[in-house]
């Protein structure tokens, strides 16, 4: 897979930082760049039964078009630690870098490497975590890199109305694996993550985002109990993008989300005046050749 991303190039500065409503966590950035516009919202809460939220997620305001949101696996501090470190390294590792799906890969290894380390040092307690991640190419932003290791998801959003969310992704659980879960556990459980070793094939794919179309990343709290229906219609609301996001963790919580929550969306939108000025200045330089041609073929 050739497809590559590179930095952000010229930007607006990014605007309306993080910060907590009601114990949700919420984000919101939009970058203005030569000819397209990128909104990016999150939101993140912690569950009912959890002490610490063991979800992560990037920074709004990086230097690359490079989201991940990861979710902490094992219960407690290990946990949130596991996820925070996993968002981390990757930003590292590819952060400022042209990103192409073995980089991608290669990335999610050495995090697995890194991550299980860390939390060898501090304790004999597992700790790894689930994760997704978009990254975009190009100065259009057209084309993005998705990939995934356990059950958090991928869903593209089209401006369709009433249409569904698109799943990208494919749990890696034991039931799609067709393995054994170990004693007590679930075949829907995860059964690849990051941090423990138990990841040697990362998954990532590529997908096209028209204009209007957003991405949008989530754990295991949200997509467990908002259907991909209903994540289209909250997600199409007339309210602001990261509003929209907090109305959607509501809607997992009122249906019986007691886990954490985390959903990221990004949102591309052409900037149509910028792009209609280059097509007619092209067309006018077209023109110009023309006519200078039509002139030598006369003097001739």
């Amino acid at each position: 897979m050739s497809l590559a991303t590179t930095p952000f190039e010229r930007m607006s500065p990014p605007r309306r930082q993080p910060r907590s409503e009601r114990g949700t966590t919420i984000g919101h950035v939009v970058r203005m760049m030569p000819w397209v516009r990128l909104e990016t919202a999150a939101a993140s809460v912690r569950g009912r039964r959890r002490s610490v939220n063991e979800d992560w997620h990037s920074a709004l305001d990086g230097p690359a078009p490079l989201f991940v949101v990861a979710d902490g696996v094992g219960g407690g501090a290990m946990a949130a630690r596991a996820s925070r470190e996993l968002v981390s390294n990757l930003h590292a590792a590819l952060d400022g870098r042209n990103i192409d799906a073995q980089a991608i890969r290669n990335a999610l290894l050495r995090a697995d490497r890194e991550v299980g380390r860390s939390i060898a040092s501090q304790t004999d307690a597992s700790g790894a975590a689930t994760v997704a991640l978009c990254a975009g190419s190009g100065r259009l932003l057209s084309k993005w890199l998705v990939a995934w290791v356990g059950d958090c998801r991928v869903y593209r959003l089209g401006v369709t109305p009433d249409e569904p969310a698109q799943l990208l992704t494919v749990d890696d659980t034991y039931a799609h694996l067709a393995e054994a879960p170990p004693p007590g556990g679930s075949r829907d459980d995860p059964a690849r993550m990051v941090g423990n070793g138990a990841v040697s094939a990362p998954n990532v794919g590529e997908v096209a985002l028209r204009g209007g179309e957003m991405l949008v990343l989530c754990s295991d709290g949200v997509h467990k109990h908002v259907e991909a229906r209903d994540m289209g219609r909250v997600l199409r609301g007339s309210a602001s993008l990261e509003r929209r996001c907090g109305k959607l963790l509501a809607l997992a919580r009122a249906r019986g989300s007691s886990d954490d929550a985390t959903v990221l969306v990004v949102q591309r939108q052409p900037r149509r005046a910028r792009l209609a000025w280059l097509a007619g200045g092209v067309v006018v330089l077209a023109a110009v050749i023309a006519a200078v041609l039509a002139a030598f073929m006369v003097m001739q």
